[in-house]
């Protein structure tokens, strides 16, 4: 792989180098030939053309106002593809800096090499081939400035990333060309084993020997009597890293095995101290701490040439293996699945350092990340780094640091046999800064539920934010409503996020307005969005069964008539048992009538919705709180204004003045408190049991093995109006109207549809991006890992309304003026942790994941509720 053309006998084959596992862009100009290149060397369905793009979203190939469009499919599909572990070839011009910049973060966000193919083909020569092509009726001016601009960046295709670049400079060279396809250096599948994965060996050389010895190897020494290779007639040793330091020999450990691994009886993958003694024989500067002292000063007594081999040996080691397969992965401080055979820098990290919670415990040293208890990987990760006293299965995962060099044994791993070996230590060689373990964490049961899963600081990876952060006291307030108010923990399944409302307006007299929203999106890259209409009642999650054995049966609950259960964002009842098992009866018949569990070949269904009226849940708060205030102002401004008016009346000349300011700011305080009153008034009505009571269903969250939020929103707006045309008494449907953010006038339209709702006494609309779930174009920082995920919904809420939320004078200017400083950043953060975890809980729902997995984000979502956010907002 190099940068430089191609050169040689064109009559001859030139490789060009590709991994098989990449990401391909074409560099060149129209006319080069790219596409032609990419039909010879690549399977059809490897190459994701832009022209092909275009023509999906457009009709037309070279409609270039649906180019936007199109490179929003193209890297769409180019995700999915590497996502799932694809070789992809990105056939487009791809000779403007941003365009290669978006593909290069693409491929490391999925953890891919990038490799840049350019096709530099004279200029005379792409113009004539344009010529010939009706379809190609640019002027020249446009061919120049592509060249120019392939001819600035060709240089600085590294610097940009890409890991290899070719170059072809004549059709002599294209017609040469010859794509080889390489594995990358982890990728060892072809080799089935067996094998004998060993532990850290830090140093003890003498343990190694007698482990080798016991597992039937024959060991090779030099004339000096020194180990320098071990051979086993059928099998073949596998070390985790972390040969060196601490321990009392070294260089005779790095003797050992470098000698097997270059005879090929021994892998061997980096370590986290193999990497920092690679720094230190690079002269670079690291702290001398951990046992590395000690290793400088066993290799100072070596020969010069002995010293070098070692820098040559640690320098090459990778991070991991995928073998057999892909049924074994081995990797010195673990490894997540999505990071197996692939290779970006934060892999590496990860297999050398592991996963941390960014704290640190009370010896100075960063507490793990228990990454292995979530694993639910096809592969058995076979690992080392955190000492433990015994090696124990864990969810496919096995750590065999047992820490010999701290006194305990060196373990190894027969593989496929899965039997484990040891010896013991001679001696303590290092004392650790934190005492070791006397005995291992006790297994756990999957479905068993402990309070340790919930509580205390903690950070939560999912698959949309990579990691999120709960403090202890934040756990410690969900706990306290979870256990007192919530039902029964097994229904338990999701709970939904909070919702950020639009940035404020500065229009006069409003405070919010649906032109925020649509500019947030716009700014986003979304340009579909679809509002729907906010009913004012308390958020709902209803879980519907299709039958009364559904929930022993796969909720593990108690024999029951009910078929579900509904539950507020809290996790706390609506009804009463009774009054709960009526409601749900009744949906699930609507559900059953609607064919839902049919169609969706599930045996249960999980919504997200609205339960109208307000006053069903919020009774109390409104007679207390709301209620008590408008009778109050009701008494007492009117009778204010009447009296205020006779003084006014009856005023000296020099007060009447300040007398009439009183009259009119009393006189404005008793309508804004009528207004108040008729607000709240809209949302409430009496009920009896059922009669009065709607559920507006918006969204189906999951069903047996499902999740949805991939569906678009006019998918899950049908399938409620589905159930609210099989029962229109208790099911209420949801307004919408689609709007492209980028077209004046269906903007327009939207803004139009909801001041007509809110006049009407509507509380307001939710924009949201139209797809659902929905990333944007910017990297997540500071690392390009995946693009940000967009707010999943923004609501804008109708000016009287927002009486209820900020008190009846806030239309007054000077409050109006103080409110438009409020700030949205911190909430907005919060309703996107909490969306995610609310999906990642769906996620672990559908790939039948233990339920204290699933709590552990449903918990968080409720622990996320304490952090100190305008309630108002």
């Amino acid at each position: 792989m190099t940068g430089d053309p191609v050169t040689g006998d064109p009559a001859a084959s030139t490789p060009l180098t590709v991994p098989e596992l990449s990401l391909v862009v074409l560099v060149g100009v129209t006319g080069s030939g790219k596409s032609t290149f990419a039909r010879t060397h690549f399977k059809p369905t490897e190459v994701i053309s832009s022209d092909f793009c275009r023509g999906l979203v457009a009709d037309d190939e070279n409609d270039q106002s649906a180019t936007p469009a199109a490179f929003e499919l193209l890297h769409y599909i180019v995700g999915k593809r590497l996502a799932g572990g694809r070789l992809t070839v990105v056939d487009a011009t791809n000779v403007q800096p941003e365009a290669r910049r978006e593909l290069v973060a693409l491929a490391r966000e999925h953890d891919v090499l990038p490799v840049a193919i350019v096709l530099d083909l004279p200029e005379k020569l792409c113009a004539e081939r344009n010529a010939g092509r009706k379809d190609r009726d640019f002027g020249p001016h446009v061919l120049r400035r592509q060249r120019d601009q392939l001819r600035r960046g060709r240089s600085g295709l590294r610097r940009e990333g890409f890991r290899a670049v070719h170059v072809l400079r004549s059709p002599e060279e294209v017609a040469a060309a010859v794509i080889t396809r390489t594995r990358l250096f982890n990728d060892l599948r072809h080799e089935t084993g067996p094998f004998d994965v060993i532990g850290d060996v830090h140093g003890c050389r003498a343990e190694l020997e007698q482990l080798l010895t016991t597992m039937g190897y024959e060991i090779e020494r030099d004339g000096a009597a020194r180990p320098v290779n071990a051979r086993h007639p059928d099998r073949r040793a596998i070390f985790v890293g972390d040969l060196v330091d601490r321990g009392p020999d070294t260089p005779g450990v790095l003797r050992l095995v470098m000698g097997m691994v270059k005879a090929g009886t021994a892998l061997c993958v980096s370590g986290n101290h193999e990497a920092k003694l690679n720094k230190a024989l690079q002269g670079r500067n690291v702290r001398l701490n951990h046992g590395l002292p000690e290793t400088m000063e066993q290799l100072a007594s070596e020969p010069e040439a002995f010293r070098a081999e070692v820098a040559r040996f640690i320098d090459g080691l990778i991070s991991h293996y995928v073998l057999d397969g892909g049924r074994l992965v081995v990797a010195h401080a673990g490894l997540i699945e999505r990071y197996q055979g692939r290779a970006s820098g934060r892999v590496r990290e990860f297999c050398l350092y592991g996963q941390t919670t960014g704290e640190t415990d009370e010896y100075g040293l960063p507490i793990r990340y228990p990454w292995a208890q979530e694993y639910r990987g096809r592969a058995m990760v076979v690992y080392g780094h955190t000492p433990v006293p015994r090696a124990e299965w864990l969810n496919n995962t096995l750590c065999l640091d047992t820490g010999c060099v701290f006194g305990g044994r060196l373990t190894a791993l027969n593989y496929p046999e899965r039997t484990l070996v040891h010896v013991p230590a001679a001696r303590v060689y290092y004392t650790p800064a934190k005492p070791f373990p006397a005995a291992s964490t006790p297994g756990r049961e999957p479905d068993v539920l402990d309070i340790g899963d919930v509580s205390g600081s903690r950070v939560i990876e999912t698959g949309y934010l990579p990691r999120v952060g709960v403090r202890e006291a934040h756990a410690a307030a969900a706990l306290e409503v979870m256990s007192r108010f919530a039902i029964d923990p097994r229904w338990l399944l999701y709970l939904p996020p909070t919702m950020s409302p639009v940035t404020t307006s500065q229009r006069p007299g409003t405070l919010e307005h649906p032109e925020q929203a649509f500019a947030a999106y716009r700014a986003d890259g979304v340009t579909s969005v679809l509002c729907e209409e906010k009913h004012m009642g308390s958020r709902a999650v209803l879980l519907v069964c299709r039958s009364p054995d559904v929930p022993p049966a796969r909720f593990s609950l108690p024999a029951d008539p009910a078929c579900g259960t509904i539950w507020t964002r809290t996790g706390r009842p609506f009804f009463s048992p009774a009054l709960t098992a009526s409601l749900i009866d009744r949906i699930r018949a609507a559900a059953e009538k609607a064919g839902l569990f049919a169609e969706l070949g599930t045996s249960w269904l999980l919504f997200d919705a609205e339960l109208l009226p307000w006053n069903l849940k919020a009774g109390p708060l409104v007679r207390d709180q709301y209620a008590t205030v408008g009778a109050a102002a009701a008494a007492s401004l009117p009778a204010a204004s009447a009296v205020l008016e006779q003084a006014s009346a009856r005023t000296l000349p020099g007060d009447g003045v300040r007398l009439d300011a009183l009259v009119d700011r009393t006189r404005s305080r008793s309508a804004n408190a009528a207004a108040f009153t008729a607000a709240y008034l809209r949302y409430c009505w009496p009920t009896a049991e059922l009669a009065g009571v709607r559920v507006a269903p918006f969204q189906l969250l999951a069903s047996e093995g499902a999740v949805y939020h991939e569906r678009p929103h006019l998918w899950h707006l049908d399938v409620a109006d589905r159930l609210a045309a099989a029962c229109p008494e208790l099911i209420a449907t949801t307004r919408r109207i689609a709007v492209r953010t980028d077209d004046p006038a269906a903007v327009a339209a939207a803004t139009q549809w909801w001041q007509e709702l809110t006049d009407a006494g509507g509380e307001g609309m939710v924009v949201k991006p139209a797809a659902n779930l929905t990333r944007g174009d910017a990297p997540v920082q500071p690392a390009p890992v995946q693009p940000a995920l967009v707010q999943p919904g923004l609501k804008v809420r109708g000016r009287e309304y927002l009486r209820i939320i900020y008190g009846p004078d806030y239309t007054e200017p000077a409050n109006l003026a103080q409110l438009r400083q409020r700030a949205v950043g911190h909430k907005r953060s919060l309703a996107l942790r909490e969306y995610a975890l609310g999906l990642e809980a769906l996620d672990r729902v559908a790939r039948g994941e233990p339920l204290w997995r699933v709590h552990e984000c449903v918990f968080a979502v409720l622990a996320l509720e304490s952090e100190p956010v305008d309630p108002r907002l």
